[in-house]
């Protein structure tokens, strides 16, 4: 039998596997739900690599939420109008599952996990809540953009995980317009 033609070697490709899968994996099952081997596993690659390119699985995982939270889903970089933008991005977003939940089931799933809590919470105040910070003005911008946060996370509850019938029964133009009002009042909030 002849031998079996050799994978090419490209380390950035096999790193960018290792962290894709990865990514899955944690939005599946959580930080505490899935071991290395099984990351390894969805890779192709073995669990000896996947340590040599990250050195633990901690290191992974912070690869893992670094490179899910960074990208502007819900809040955009460059939202004129805050409310609507991000009222617009979480209906649509939500309307059927899609992608663009990995960083919201990492969040949930690992969560009863003290140190991944650390993780993603460290993850969320350097992407979307500076990104949210930044478009709020006046005292207790923070504060706002938590709740703000809030907000999206509870809607992504809701309706992507729950399935509650009357989020997921409006038509997204009814959702959209709840949310607005939602948002507007919590970005127009001046606290004393």
């Amino acid at each position: 039998m002849p031998p079996e033609t050799p994978r090419p070697r490209n380390a950035t490709a096999t790193r960018n596997a290792i962290l894709a899968a990865a990514v899955d994996k944690f939005a599946e099952a959580g930080y505490d739900g899935v071991g290395v081997r099984e990351i390894a596993g969805a890779a192709g690659v073995t669990a000896m690599l996947v340590n040599r390119y990250f050195g633990s699985k901690e290191q992974l995982f912070v690869e893992a939420v670094e490179t899910s939270f960074a990208p502007a889903t819900y809040v955009a970089d460059d939202a004129t109008d805050l409310a609507t933008t991000t009222a617009a991005a979480l209906v649509g977003r939500t309307a059927e599952q899609t992608e663009g939940m990995a960083p919201f089931l990492i969040m949930l799933r690992s969560s009863s996990n003290a140190r991944a809590t650390e993780i993603v919470r460290d993850a969320i105040e350097r992407h979307v809540g500076k990104r949210l910070t930044r478009h709020l003005t006046g005292p207790g911008r923070a504060v706002r953009a938590d709740v703000l946060l809030s907000v999206i996370s509870g809607v992504l509850l809701m309706r992507q995980v729950v399935g509650t019938r009357a989020l997921n029964a409006p038509s997204s133009d009814q959702l959209q317009d709840v949310l607005e009002v939602v948002f507007d009042a919590i970005v127009g909030t001046q606290p004393a």
